[in-house]
């Protein structure tokens, strides 16, 4: 990654983690014929899911951006790739770092990003720091994101680990016209590869809930049931659960046992549709 120093100071931060991802267009058909059952169908689903993908994938971003420049986590192996460029300033011992993507970047875990995420952070008290972020002209897989807000980031936690808070709302605009206003709170405590000085064996546990309301009409209430595990190594959650709730529907989608794939399970009263992931 190209870094630029405007002044001398701290380190820069960005953070986390996660990520939904997208449910392939072959899946777009309802999954029962009863109200409560067609509340939920594999095309809403697939839009929910590509809504938290893009969410999650800035915060992730800010997460490893933060323990690598304020940690030395990535001083063996980067999480970013040479098409981010990183400028970092300080003044009165408050941190400014802009992360440019340019016209179009791949992380290392696949995802195509471009645009900027600015954010600032003062000097960590009490093991604990607070990171304002905004974003400007960002895009994540051709779905532009807006919006701006504060991560709460804790060096270590009950269990000993880094973990972050953050409370976002964030808008989502799809190239069809497609709107989305994902609101929540989630929770992503870094438990694996702490410390390590690479980012490929990093490992992390998420919970949290988020309303997402689309101009298309309907909305979404999901709340973590069963932590998602979030290997960085694979695009996809490999474990973990949520439950979704949409109008009079209720629904499962299950990410399964610890494998990389791209597949999840939605359950409505009892039937099942399998969801492939982008």
């Amino acid at each position: 990654m190209k870094t630029s120093f405007v002044k001398n100071g701290m380190l820069a931060c960005l953070g986390i983690l996660l990520v939904f991802t997208s449910c392939s267009k072959d899946e777009d058909t309802e999954v029962g014929t009863d109200d409560a059952t067609a509340a939920i169908t594999a095309e809403q689903s697939k839009q929910t899911a590509e809504a938290e993908m893009s969410t999650d994938e800035v915060f992730n971003i800010i997460e490893l951006a933060y323990a690598e420049n304020e940690e030395g986590a990535g001083r063996n192996q980067s999480y970013f790739p040479d098409c981010v460029t990183i400028t970092i300033s300080s003044e009165n011992g408050v941190v400014f770092v802009t992360l440019d993507f340019g016209a179009g970047c791949e992380l290392q875990n696949g995802a195509y990003v471009s645009g900027k995420i600015n954010f600032t952070y003062g000097p960590p008290v009490a093991g604990t720091v607070t990171v304002t972020y905004t974003l400007e002209d960002f895009t994540h897989n051709n779905r532009a994101v807006e919006g701006s807000g504060s991560l709460f980031r804790e060096r270590t936690n009950d269990n000993g680990n880094p973990q972050h808070t953050v409370n976002h709302e964030l808008v989502i605009t799809w190239p069809n016209g497609v709107v989305a206003q994902a609101d929540g709170t989630r929770v992503a405590e870094w438990i694996e590869g702490v410390g390590s000085g690479t980012w490929m064996d990093n490992v992390f546990s998420v919970t949290g809930n988020r309303d997402i309301e689309f101009n298309t009409g309907f909305s979404h209430y999901a709340i973590v049931t069963e932590a998602l595990r979030k290997e960085v190594t694979c695009p996809h959650f490999v474990s973990g659960a949520v439950e979704i709730t949409r109008n009079n529907g209720m629904g499962t989608l299950d990410f399964g046992e610890g494998d990389c794939d791209n597949l999840a399970v939605l359950t409505v009263n009892g039937q099942e549709i399998i969801i492939i992931l982008d």
